[in-house]
């Protein structure tokens, strides 16, 4: 999340809803305490996922790619571990695969955050109390190399396994069983996009509904809890370049943020911390307020746009299908710009395995809602991080993000800076 994202999401919710965003709220009543953390990894300024996670789960800058392995091989434990190991509840939530960098960052030690096959095994043997998200495909018997059900290994390990939202919904928090929840066979939907398709609301919980499910599991232990939320979507459409996906998804982690203020508001004795394990394609608001604006109806994403047309479109089509999810029509020669890379089929971006055009859809979409990107990837930036709570007083002006990992750890009495 680039501090544009941040600022963005905070501008369309004063516009649309006449609200500011939670995280900024806490800033506007000086409830909180700010921050700015270097996200640097061991080989690289500009760090990747798996380091950013790692070095707060692991308290150690790795490189970039490896979970809390550092060059030489070696391990470092990760937090989650240390939590379990002292007796207190632990869970990650995400809505990108369970298996994917951030939450394993705070769980496993892998030496190729890509292997998410091998992470959900490692899952397994950690029973951890919730883990929640997306990736179904990595723990079915029809989806893996292998053929190994994870799923009935799951449920012979003694797992409550939930694949839907009324399911996740009827847990039973006093319930001693370890909770795995996979509600989509990758990542999650976008939030605008579901906020449109009533299967995936009845399928798909939300961020916040899924934060506010696991703590109320989590919060039964008497010796406290730690949890990590990722509103890991927001990550992947900075990468697709994708203005609706990006600030939709940002406001539902918002969402989450205030289920886990009111908790500690009302606990009294939790600490809430609010970061970014990196800046992500630097996008701004440039120029014109009706614009930006325009965002405020948008129904559809980007990615629902452009996974939606195929080579046999004509520019009018594709024109009356942008104009139908977001309000405003493109020139014919931009909508040939468009056409023109379903022949080929090159697209940029991380997460984009059928090489669509994100990238000029952005480009063109920045003349109409005066958004604009600096990139397609991470950056180098020093970003916000916010804290609320006991332990929050500890916090300096500037931190690396190595030093989150001791924090947590002194605040709870489980070891020391």
């Amino acid at each position: 999340m680039s501090t544009g994202t941040l600022n963005m999401a905070s501008l369309l919710l004063q516009r649309k809803e006449g609200r500011q965003s939670n995280w900024i709220k806490l800033y506007e009543e000086n409830k909180g305490k700010r921050a700015l953390m270097d996200t640097s990894s061991s080989n690289a300024l500009v760090t990747d996922s798996a380091a950013g996670s790692s070095a707060w789960g692991g308290g150690v800058k790795v490189p970039n790619g490896s979970l809390n392995v550092n060059a030489d091989g070696s391990f470092n434990k990760p937090i989650l571990q240390k939590f379990k190991d002292a007796g207190k509840s632990v869970g990650c939530v995400t809505t990108v695969t369970i298996t994917h960098a951030t939450p394993a960052g705070f769980c496993v030690n892998n030496k190729s955050r890509g292997d998410e096959y091998e992470i959900a095994g490692q899952y397994l043997d950690l029973k951890f109390d919730v883990m929640m998200g997306g990736g179904r495909q990595f723990f079915s018997k029809n989806k893996r190399k292998d053929q190994v059900d994870l799923l009935e290994k799951y449920r012979k390990a003694g797992f409550a396994v939930v694949q839907n939202r009324d399911e996740m919904l009827g847990l039973d928090i006093f319930s001693k069983k370890p909770i795995l929840g996979l509600y989509a066979e990758g990542g999650l939907p976008y939030s605008l996009d579901a906020a449109r398709d009533t299967k995936i609301q009845k399928d798909v919980p939300t961020l916040a509904e899924m934060t506010q499910k696991t703590i109320s599991l989590l919060s039964q232990n008497s010796k406290g809890f730690v949890m990590q939320v990722e509103g890991g979507k927001v990550d992947w459409a900075a990468h697709a370049n994708d203005a609706a996906g990006l600030l939709y998804d940002q406001i539902a982690f918002d969402d989450a943020v205030k289920v886990a203020l009111d908790f500690a508001e009302k606990d009294k004795e939790t600490l809430v911390i609010m970061t970014t394990d990196h800046g992500n394609g630097n996008p701004g608001l440039f120029g014109n307020d009706k614009n930006f604006d325009r965002i405020q109806k948008f129904k559809q994403t980007n990615d629902w746009i452009l996974n939606g047309i195929n080579n046999k479109f004509t520019t009018t089509q594709v024109i009356e299908r942008i104009e139908a999810a977001q309000g405003y029509a493109i020139k014919t020669a931009e909508a040939e710009t468009l056409l023109s890379s379903y022949t080929k089929m090159d697209g940029d971006g991380l997460y984009n395995p059928y090489k669509l055009p994100f990238k000029q859809l952005g480009l063109i979409q920045s003349n109409y809602i005066s958004v604009n990107w600096a990139s397609m990837d991470h950056s180098g930036d020093f970003v916000e991080l916010a804290m609320f709570g006991p332990g929050s007083e500890l916090l300096k002006p500037f931190v690396k993000n190595t030093d989150l990992h001791n924090l947590m750890l002194h605040v709870t009495g489980v070891g020391h800076v």
